[in-house]
C-alpha cells in the first residue's frame, strides 16, 4: 500500500474545496489539525497566494526557466516519499508519520505516471516531485486538494515520451530514446548543459534519465554510493538496466554505463547504453570492468528493481 489513511475524510474535503479556494482560504485552516556538478538549488524571488497555496517563482539555471514551486496541506497519516516517480521506487521519508494532515508539501513539477492511484474516492496517476519537507515523489492522492493533479504546477515527461520507473525494459526503453532525440541524431554530451527533458547531458545524467531520477541527474559518485539508487553486485549478476560505473578520479575520467546483454557465452563482451565525450549517447559493444578491460569499473544494481 501506498498509505494508511481515512479516506473518508478526503471524500469530504473534494466535494467542499472549491468553495472554500473561491474564498481565498488557506486548506490548512480549513482542515483543522491535521560524470558533472548538480546545480544547487535556486532561492525564492517571491510570493503570491493563489487557491490557497504559497507559489514561488524561481530564476531561470543554465539558460532554462526554472519551475514554479508551490506549497500544498497534505491530509490522512503515513504517505510514503518515493526516491522517484515510481510506487516501487525505494521510500525516501514519511509524511504524517505521527498524526494527520500534519505535514505541507512544496513541489516544483509533477509526472503523469500511467498508474493509478487510490485511496477512498480520490484517485490519481500523477506523483509530486517534492522539495520539502522531504525531497523525492509523493502521490497526488496525499494532497488535500479536489483536483487528481497539484493546480498551477508543470508535468514533466509527458507527451507520450516514456515515463519514469517501471520494469528494466521500460528502463532500456527510456535510454534509447536518446540515440534519436536531436531530430534523429544522438543527443550531443555536455557536462553543463541540459536536454529538453531537463536531464543533464553527461554520463550520470543520462543514467538518471533512464532510472527516473529528479532533473537535472545526480553526479556518477552517487550513483555508485547513494544505497537509495544502487547497491554493489557480481559482475555474473549482471541483468538489463543494471550499471557499470567507475567512480574514482574526477569529473574528466569517471563514467556510468548501462548494460543491456551479454553478447555471448563466454560473457567476454557486452552490449550497454552510454552518453559518452565526442560522440554523445551510443549503443555498442564494451569490456568495462571484465577481465581484459577497464577495471574500474564495478557492476551495481538500481534497488527500484528489487531483485
Amino acid at each position: 500500500m501506498e498509505a494508511y489513511a481515512h479516506s473518508g475524510r478526503r471524500t469530504v474535503l473534494r466535494k467542499a474545496l472549491p468553495a472554500v479556494v473561491a474564498a481565498g482560504i488557506g486548506v490548512a485552516g480549513f482542515a483543522g489539525p491535521a560524470h558533472g556538478s548538480e546545480p544547487g538549488p535556486a532561492a525564492a524571488t517571491g510570493v503570491r497566494q493563489a487557491a490557497g497555496t504559497d507559489v514561488r517563482q524561481t530564476p531561470a539555471a543554465n539558460g532554462r526557466q526554472a519551475a514554479a514551486a508551490a506549497d500544498f496541506p497534505t491530509w490522512g497519516t503515513r504517505w510514503v516519499v518515493h526516491a522517484g516517480p515510481d510506487l516501487n521506487s525505494p521510500a525516501v521519508g514519511m509524511l504524517n508519520k505521527s498524526a494527520a494532515g500534519r505535514d505541507r508539501i512544496t513541489a516544483d513539477y509533477q509526472v503523469d505516471t500511467g498508474h493509478q492511484v487510490c485511496e477512498g474516492s480520490a484517485c490519481s496517476t500523477y506523483m509530486a516531485h517534492l522539495t520539502g519537507p522531504v525531497t523525492g515523489f509523493l502521490t497526488v492522492v496525499a494532497v488535500d486538494i479536489p483536483q487528481d493533479r497539484l493546480p498551477g504546477i508543470p508535468v514533466q515527461g509527458g507527451g507520450g515520451h516514456p515515463q519514469p520507473g517501471g520494469s528494466r525494459q521500460e528502463m532500456l526503453n527510456r535510454a534509447a530514446t536518446w540515440l534519436t532525440a536531436d531530430n534523429g541524431a544522438q543527443v550531443p554530451y555536455s557536462q553543463t548543459k541540459v536536454w529538453k527533458d531537463g536531464y543533464r547531458q553527461d554520463c550520470s545524467g543520462y543514467a538518471s534519465m533512464a532510472l527516473g531520477l529528479p532533473t537535472p541527474g545526480t553526479n556518477t559518485v552517487d550513483l555508485a554510493t547513494n544505497r537509495g539508487i544502487t547497491r554493489p553486485i557480481s559482475l555474473g549478476e549482471l541483468k538489463p538496466g543494471d550499471l557499470l560505473i567507475d567512480a574514482s578520479g574526477d569529473n574528466n575520467n569517471r563514467h556510468v554505463v548501462i548494460f543491456e546483454k551479454w553478447n555471448n557465452d563466454a560473457h567476454s563482451s557486452y552490449t550497454a547504453y552510454e552518453q559518452r565525450g565526442g560522440h554523445g549517447t551510443d549503443h555498442r559493444t564494451l569490456t568495462y570492468g571484465l577481465p581484459g578491460g577497464d577495471a574500474e569499473f564495478t557492476p551495481y544494481r538500481p534497488v527500484m528493481f528489487d531483485d
